[in-house]
């Protein structure tokens, strides 16, 4: 029995006769291996950017709201209620209108928030300069706002404009609102992408545009639901209090918004599965192409086997070098496609400042997959190499 060290040497040996061809089969299955790499960090960047922004917007928790067809209004009365439920721990009004901002004579869409003082620990707004409106500027509905960075930069090209004056369209009037903070808003990918579809966000007092558009009432009530308690079954118990304290039946809506953020990975999840899909087959392709190599290389070296099992090699040993032969071809290409794809994920993910880590799962499946399908593919080359007889192979020239 010939020495496992001894077969791979001579494996080694036998792929370097043909370096071209050898170059041409591991560069396919390194592309393969680097596409596939590629796409599932694709996905983690655009998983984790994508949960950034929905949980800056507050989907990590509830809201209620009410049913369009019922004739009912959330008010202080159901806020009042709906904090005394044991299971929130927090819960703040919304008041949202699609308007435009003006300032330095440029207009900008932008999406108006009404919060009170609170809404900072449901809804995930970091202050980079600046502060939070206080609570007497909600109670006299103040014209104070907070701004997001990339407004800033826009506006006045640089992220600190604390103390600017903007004009804001609320009610049908142009109001002056003095900006206290500014604000950054999750990973901001997604503004960078689609800024010219994904309007400016603007918070400011929810008195101040219940005053503007002549109001009591709320669009919404953003819930912070307690850690130990379920936000389904805390859903189901406000809306039936609220519901009980006007006389109604199914006229408020709880709107589970984490469920909300889970469909839309689910979404994301499926896509890098159907993308995975098709670099797993250009994978197999370029691992169709080992056998070619194997077979036209059983060919060339008919005579040689004729010589090895002439002087007393086995079949298995013709076997396991022809397949040694094969597998390296795979293990190569597969350590420089991963070589390759993380290199130009880390580039990537550095070029878009956002953190990227190893996936296991993508790294183990892109190992065993080019691996196996190596193996499977050298194994029909092999086994024919091995069936020659030696006075067959020695008549070829």
């Amino acid at each position: 029995m010939i020495p496992m060290l001894d077969l791979i040497h001579s494996a080694y040996r036998s792929l370097g006769r043909k370096r071209g061809r050898t170059a041409l089969t591991i560069l396919g299955i390194a592309i393969g291996v680097a596409s596939v790499i590629l796409i599932g960090n694709i996905s983690q960047c655009g998983t984790n950017a994508l949960t950034n922004e929905l949980e800056s917007l507050g989907l990590g928790g509830l809201t209620i709201s009410c049913n369009s067809e019922a004739n009912v209004t959330l008010d202080e009365e159901e806020l009042h209620l709906v904090k005394e439920c044991n299971q929130v721990e927090q819960a703040t009004p919304i008041l949202m209108q699609s308007t435009s901002v003006s300032v330095r004579n440029e207009d900008t869409s932008a999406l108006l928030w009404g919060i009170d003082t609170s809404a900072n620990q449901i809804v995930s707004i970091q202050i980079l300069y600046g502060r939070m409106f206080s609570n007497k500027e909600v109670s006299t509905a103040a014209n104070v706002c907070l701004v997001d960075e990339a407004f800033s930069q826009k506006a006045y090209h640089r992220s600190n404009i604390i103390g600017k004056h903007i004009s804001i369209q609320c009610g049908g009037s142009l109001e002056d609102f003095e900006v206290v903070g500014v604000i950054k808003t999750g990973s901001g990918l997604l503004q960078n992408m689609l800024g010219n579809y994904i309007p400016t966000f603007v918070y400011v007092p929810y008195t101040t545009v219940q005053t503007a558009l002549g109001r009591s009432n709320f669009d919404q009530i953003a819930v912070k639901i307690d850690s130990d308690s379920s936000v389904e079954s805390a859903g189901k118990s406000i809306t039936a209090i609220l519901n009980q304290n006007n006389g109604t039946a199914d006229a408020f809506v709880s709107n589970n918004l984490a469920k909300q953020k889970d469909g839309l990975t689910s979404i994301l999840d499926i896509v890098t599965l159907v993308l995975s899909a098709v670099g797993a087959i250009s994978l197999l392709v370029a691992s169709l192409s080992i056998m070619t190599v194997m077979l036209v290389s059983v060919s060339e070296r008919t005579r040689e086997i004729g010589i090895k099992k002439a002087i007393g090699a086995r079949q298995v040993n013709i076997m396991m070098e022809f397949l040694l032969e094969a597998i390296l071809i795979s293990a190569i290409g597969c350590a420089i496609g991963i070589m390759v794809g993380y290199l130009v994920s880390f580039a990537g993910a550095s070029l878009v400042g956002m953190s990227l880590g190893v996936r296991w799962d993508v790294l183990l499946l892109a190992i065993l997959f080019s691996l196996c399908t190596g193996t499977i593919f050298g194994v029909y080359p092999a086994y024919k190499a091995s069936k020659l007889r030696p006075v067959d192979a020695l008549r070829m020239e």
